[in-house]
Order: C-alpha cells, then structure tokens, then sequence
C-alpha cells in the first residue's frame, strides 16, 4: 500500500445521491434508506483539512450536480484549492443549468461519465474478499497490493477521512465507526498509521481480487454472504427489490493466482493506448481532458506492470 499523502487524488464525497443506479456502485447507491448531502461548514472543513497535500482534490458523488447547494460548493472551490488541483466528477446531471459554474470552477478538469454505454461495467465490491478466499496470509498478501488504494483515491465524506475511496463508501453503508477527524494533516499517514483502517473494511471488500467486471445494466448487485446479511439487517431497498445476488463461492489461491496473469483492471481505458477521452467521457465536447486521461493511462499501466510482475 502507499501512503495517503502519495495519492494522486483525494476526493470530497459531497453526497452520495445519484440519478442513476448502476449494478455494483462503487458508492453502493441503492441501498441507502436515505442519500447524506454533505453541509456547506463540512465541505469548508474538508477542504481546509487538505491544505498542503500535494496531490489533486476533487468533488465527487454520487451525483455531485444533486446537492442543493453545488453552486454554493463551487464557490468554495474556487476561493480555498488552486485552480490546478480542482476536479469534478459528474454524469452529466444538470448540465446545462450548471454548465457555467462548472466552466468557470473546474475548467478542463471534468471526469464526465454517463454510465449508459453497453461497455460500462463495476466490479462486484460488496463480494468481501474474508468470505471467498479462505488462505488468510494470502488474503492479506493480495490487500497490501490493491489496485484501488494505489491508484485511484482516498477520500472525504461526512463522516470523516478515509485512506481509500471504496472504504469510506463502506463505512457510510453499514454505519461504521467513521474516518479522520477533518484535522489539517490527517492525510499524512503512512499504511502502518492506517491499519486501522484497512482492518476494518478491507476483509470486506473484493478491489484486491481478480474478479470479472459486470455490466452496470444487469440490474442486480453481486454480493457475498456476510454483505448479503448486513445488507439485510439495513433494510436495503435494493435488496428488498430482489435487486441482489448471492455470490457463495471459495476461490483458491491456485485460481487467483492464474486469473491474475492476465488480470486487466485497466481494460475500460482501451487495450491498444488509443481509446480517446471523448469516447471514455462521451456526450460533452469540453468535458473531455485528453492530459488527465493521458496521467491516468500511464497510472493503470503502472499497476499492471506491478501485477505481472507479482504474478509471473
């Protein structure tokens, strides 16, 4: 793992409300009783406690364009992060209405994603990688390598910081004990300092498998069987929508290890390099930001060199 002050991203989760609900969220939307819409003096505070890291910030959801005070939250954006680290992360909600405040706010630096192309597909987070993997120091072996945590971000939410941005979701779904009082520096730790952390929510998640991505229309959550029981003793409307399948086997270390060879996380940004962002982020012209979408094709491949060479 690395620590969080290396992280290219760390991410402001202003709600986790969307408008959309896409099989296998990575934010879990849809099954919540209720969405959270992070208040005006938490994002201030958020933002205040990222003051001198080094890397990206970004608004994201959910559907960051729900939160009734977005324009308000833009204005903070501008008056307290650079205008070179801001970022948005959006499915497009809104557009036309916002298309102004985010221009001025975020300029190039908008990650549009429509979720609805027949190539889209999540991963099955809420397969919990403690129910399917029974060889535990292997277990951990494959969470102090998780794709997820190195390469994508960590993350803020009302409940505090988070060394990873699925981690934080999963606390805010099944009510956990919260992240990092929002102190400046609390992203300045290392992965010894956030044990704690990866203790508590990584047996639970299924980022440091090599699992299949599925299609985010197939209306169904794939879930193992101790996320099908906290999911139930929630009152998950997903759930009770029959919105949920049980995925209820062992995978051996034998397995992972072979289907890891030729693991590609990274494949959604286009095996041959070539994969335009207007055809990643499609549907709005100056959404697209060629550069970021370079930095971010050379951080995939990074990680699947690492993993090859892990596995080979």
């Amino acid at each position: 793992m690395k620590p969080i002050r290396d992280a290219w991203l760390i991410q402001i989760e202003v709600t986790n409300a969307c408008h959309r609900c896409c099989s296998n969220c990575t934010r879990f939307v849809g099954h919540y009783q209720k969405p959270f819409f992070m208040d005006l003096a938490t994002v201030e505070r958020a933002i205040d406690s990222l003051e001198g890291f080094p890397g990206g910030i970004g608004i994201m959801g959910g559907e960051p364009t729900l939160h009734p005070h977005f324009v308000e939250i833009c204005d903070l954006v501008r008056k307290k992060i650079p205008r070179k680290k801001r970022g948005l992360w959006t499915s497009g909600y809104k557009w036309k209405e916002y298309q102004p405040v985010i221009r001025e706010t975020f300029e190039s630096k908008v990650f549009y994603n429509d979720h609805t192309g027949k190539d889209q597909a999540h991963q099955p987070m809420l397969i919990a990688i403690d129910d399917v993997v029974e060889d535990k120091p292997f277990m951990w072996q494959l969470i102090d390598r998780c794709w997820i945590q190195e390469k994508w971000s960590a993350a803020v939410n009302p409940k505090g910081g988070f060394f990873c941005e699925v981690a934080a979701a999963m606390d805010m779904l099944f009510a956990g004990e919260g992240g990092y009082p929002l102190e400046k520096g609390w992203w300045d730790k290392t992965p010894v300092q956030f044990q704690d952390q990866v203790r508590r929510y990584c047996p639970g998640c299924s980022g440091a498998l090599p699992l299949p991505r599925i299609s985010n229309q197939k209306n169904q959550d794939t879930v193992s069987k101790s996320n099908y029981e906290r999911l139930r003793a929630l009152g998950s409307p997903r759930l009770a929508q029959k919105g949920v399948e049980i995925f209820g086997q062992k995978i051996p270390r034998a397995e992972i290890e072979s289907v890891a060879k030729n693991w590609k996380p990274w494949e959604y940004l286009g095996e041959d390099g070539k994969r335009s962002s207007r055809k990643l982020y499609a549907g709005v012209e100056y959404m697209d930001s060629p550069s970021l979408y370079l930095q971010l094709k050379r951080k995939m491949l990074q990680v699947a060199h690492k993993l090859k060479k892990t596995f080979s």
